[in-house]
């Protein structure tokens, strides 16, 4: 898509902003009765999605539309994507069709180019100082059709630079751009004192956050990963501190996102700025118990590594959502600039496909069965019945609604303590979605049992007391 065109379909979008975006849609927000989760549009809400490599808005060959499409079929709600200040190029990270390295001249970002030839991989270099208009009717654009087809974008502004290939091919390296800003090493480009480049951060971040103001399926992520490449929890407070104080003369707030670390970390001293804290490959989920405290929701926001099969990243956000997590955002590999529908064969570290989509939409719908904002994680509740070397995961409302996952095994014998009641049981194949088994039972109080059904390798349970 030209530049041109962009523009002309942004004008369209725009035009259903105020329509997506009305004021009686405040901004994704935390949940006032249980701020683990979500409130937005007026309903309790978790964040579940299986989308394309982040570069759905800074990749003029990638065709958004098809993209959300296919997300909101499956009732996906979510996208994770780039601001453009960070790119990647063919073949970082052995990635086939990766949204995040566009070809030669079909990379756009907030920063316009000049006639001034001398850009890593062709055309002009950026003015650090000055906008590309047509990148924000992109992404404006992008931020209205996910509106419209109920998805909430998770913005990262910024990202590491994980090795000096990349650092080449960045605008805020001194070589790409004609401010001078920008002459240091790829480790120092995030920190305070990074060769005058801390003026322009701050710059397009309040660009960003003015431009994106009215919408209210958004919220930011300071920076991906920020825990390789040199990046400074200082300079992170910074960014966050601009988010805020550019919003305190604009209508709406959003919340903002920091990315903590790969696998589990016990969050201290968080920043008062911050409202979700994201971990990166976070199985088994520890992270979410070790921060319960915090009272703020926990996001497994990018997986991968465990191949291109997508049986580990299925479990996986059952298990997360299960233990109280409240963002599972799996990361693609079958959204190509070639293939945005997601019809392409992963060739990369991860996983993907149409399977693990209809797969996480179970999911979805069936977190969504239950009144979760008055459940909590209680792995106490469950007695014995997982079988060896197999997991049980639940969430819970004493008395009232426990929601069970177990990971391994073909059947068990699950064993709950439960409150003398009424309840009903049902079993759900989460390969399918078919309810395999249906009870009703009386029960006296203390222990249970609930026999499962034959299943493979997972299956859920809910039980509900009338």
């Amino acid at each position: 898509m030209t530049h041109t065109a962009v523009a002309v379909a942004a004008l369209v979008g725009l035009a259903a902003v105020g329509a997506a975006a009305t004021p009686s849609h405040e901004p994704l927000r935390l949940h006032p009765d249980n701020p683990h989760y979500f409130l937005w549009r007026g309903k309790p809400t978790v964040l579940i999605t299986s989308g394309e490599h982040y570069g759905a808005v800074l990749n003029l060959d990638f065709d958004y539309g098809p993209y959300l499409a296919e997300l909101e079929r499956h009732g996906l709600n979510l996208t994770r994507t780039f601001s453009g200040v960070y790119r990647e190029i063919p073949g970082s990270f052995k990635i086939a069709g990766n949204p995040l390295a566009p070809k030669p001249n079909r990379y756009i970002c907030p920063w316009s180019r000049t006639k001034t030839k001398g850009y890593y991989d062709g055309g002009g270099k950026f003015d650090l100082s000055k906008w590309d208009e047509a990148y924000f009717a992109r992404l404006k654009d992008f931020l209205a059709q996910a509106s419209r087809r109920g998805v909430v974008v998770e913005l990262v502004l910024f990202c590491p630079m994980y090795n000096d290939p990349l650092w080449k091919a960045c605008p805020m390296n001194a070589a790409n751009n004609v401010n001078g800003a920008g002459k240091v090493g790829a480790k120092q480009a995030h920190t305070l004192t990074n060769g005058g480049l801390l003026e322009y951060q701050v710059a397009v971040t309040r660009k960003i956050v003015t431009a994106c103001n009215a919408f209210d399926n958004l919220y930011y992520e300071i920076c991906n990963e920020p825990y390789f490449g040199g990046v400074t929890l200082a300079w992170q407070h910074r960014i966050a501190k601009t988010i805020v104080e550019t919003e305190k003369g604009l209508p709406r707030k959003h919340l903002i996102a920091q990315n903590i670390s790969n696998g589990s970390k016990q969050v201290t001293n968080p920043n008062p700025a911050v409202s979700i804290f994201n971990f990166h490959y976070c199985s088994p989920p520890k992270a979410v118990a070790m921060n319960w405290g915090l009272a703020r929701p926990i996001g497994d926001d990018e997986t991968g590594f465990k191949g291109s099969n997508d049986v580990p990243y299925r479990p996986d956000g059952w298990d997360f959502i299960l233990a109280g997590g409240a963002v599972y955002s799996n990361l693609d590999y079958s959204f190509t600039p070639d293939a945005e529908d997601g019809s392409a064969t992963p060739k990369a570290p991860g996983g993907g496909g149409t399977g693990l989509r209809k797969a996480l939409g179970r999911l979805k719908r069936f977190i969504e069965g239950f009144d979760f904002v008055r459940m909590a994680p209680d792995d106490s509740c469950i007695k014995s019945g997982p079988a060896k070397k197999a997991t049980a995961r639940a969430l819970v409302e004493k008395g009232k609604q426990y929601a069970v996952f177990v990971r391994g095994g073909t059947k068990t014998d699950l064993v709950l303590d439960l409150p003398k009641g009424a309840y009903r049981a049902e079993w759900v194949n989460t390969l399918t979605g078919k309810v395999d088994k249906r009870e009703a039972f009386q029960h006296g109080g203390g222990a249970t049992t609930l026999a499962s059904p034959k299943y493979d390798g997972e299956i859920a349970v809910g039980v509900v007391g009338k």
